[in-house]
């Protein structure tokens, strides 16, 4: 009880201070200028945060004449914060109390809360804040280091510094980095490329549509997750990449089916075969709006002799998907994707029937597209929807 009262006193007395040298403190201040809310952090503003993340360094936050700011001493009898109520007691200096330089989802003590996600760090109005995610968060899949073939080997760069040298024969998941790009798919490249040829192994997100910073590779499961790192893996570099969605309902906007039929001469269990695949590398593929998609890459699909082919041999089998795949994309009023046609035969030859068509979305909101398939041989049956996401 007596530590309680005498408690009570500091605070009355402390509280008679700041009435007394509030003014001074008040005229001293216009001296110096505020304390920029930017340098009271570690990190980088556009940085993404996830909640629990602290983000204040305390070392950072300048200390003040006590005549300044009298008040400060306020907020820490409030908080019970002996230990700053005895320095300032000591010094005649106290610490700007966190609560003045930060708002939006950072608690006192400096740590991120209040939200889930992806949040992103900000200043605005000169406090530090931490943003919480919207709606829907996408950026784009683009390269931080490729392998180089040599005489011998792969020179491995890493932002344009070369980081290693490895020989033909020890290409392993062991001596190359493989998330991206398996070491079969590496060596199978390495046999066809000539020496100085590219080809990237390593990627990270980058111009996020909220204007975040960066994802290098290894964050990107802390902060979005394994599915979309999954996701991120299977579609080729500068596709966009959907990291983020919540509060939305969907709606689809557009339905259509196509039929195999039977052509036995191209064989009919190779084209259902290639149907299937191709329904395959373009379900579940998201696209933002204002930006264009691929499906996956390296979906494997299989060519059938065609003497009338340019080479001899198609991939036959995938324009009836295509066709279910173009009729979705039009009802739904986007331009005709690149790599295909309006004719029967629907994708242009040159173009992979997955990762080299693209499908641009002109709409106000995120679209999935959805395909899949019924039944076997030339009886198989190709369903596409599209599906628009709208937030609540």
């Amino acid at each position: 009880m007596a530590k309680f009262n005498k408690t009570v006193k500091v605070a009355v007395v402390l509280i008679i201070l700041v009435f007394v040298m509030y003014p001074l403190g008040r005229t001293l201040e216009s001296y110096y200028p505020p304390q920029d809310a930017s340098e009271i952090t570690d990190l980088k503003l556009g940085d993404t945060i996830m909640p629990g993340t602290p983000v204040v360094n305390y070392n950072n936050i300048r200390k003040v004449p006590l005549l300044n700011h009298p008040e400060y001493v306020i907020d820490y009898v409030n908080d019970v914060n002996i230990l700053n109520i005895i320095y300032t007691l000591m010094t005649g200096t106290v610490q700007t109390p966190i609560i003045h330089l930060t708002s939006g989802s950072i608690s006192r003590n400096g740590s991120a809360q209040g939200f889930e996600g992806p949040g992103m760090l900000v200043v605005r109005g000169n406090k530090l804040i931490v943003d919480p995610p919207t709606n829907f968060i996408w950026g784009y899949k683009t390269p931080t280091a490729y392998a180089v073939k040599t005489s011998s080997g792969i020179d491995i760069y890493e932002n344009n510094n070369k980081i290693s040298s490895v020989a033909y024969d020890y290409i392993s998941n062991d001596t190359v980095p493989h998330d991206f790009v398996d070491i079969k798919y590496l060596k199978q490249w390495y046999k066809y490329a000539n020496e100085g040829d590219k080809i990237n192994i390593i990627f990270q997100l980058s111009n996020f549509n909220d204007g975040r910073n960066t994802v290098p590779p290894n964050k990107i499961k802390t902060y979005f997750g394994t599915e979309v790192f999954q996701y991120m893996v299977r579609y080729p570099e500068g596709n966009p990449i959907m990291v983020y969605k919540n509060s939305y309902t969907e709606e689809v906007i557009a339905s259509s089916a196509s039929y195999l039929g039977s052509y036995p001469e191209y064989g009919d269990y190779t084209r259902a075969y290639n149907a299937k695949t191709f329904s395959y590398g373009w379900n579940g593929t998201i696209i933002p709006p204002t930006t264009s998609s691929s499906g996956k890459e390296r979906v494997g699909l299989a060519s059938v002799k065609d003497p009338e082919a340019p080479g001899g041999y198609a991939t036959h089998g995938t324009c009836p998907p295509a066709r279910a795949l173009r009729d979705v994309v039009l009802i739904a009023g986007f331009p005709m994707p690149k790599g295909m046609t309006g004719e029967h035969n629907a994708v242009i030859y040159g173009y992979s029937p997955s990762s080299g068509i693209k499908v641009t979305n002109t709409g106000d909101y995120p679209v999935q597209i959805r395909m899949w398939t019924r039944g076997s041989g030339a009886n198989t049956v190709i369903y596409a929807e599209m599906i628009q996401l709208v937030p609540t």
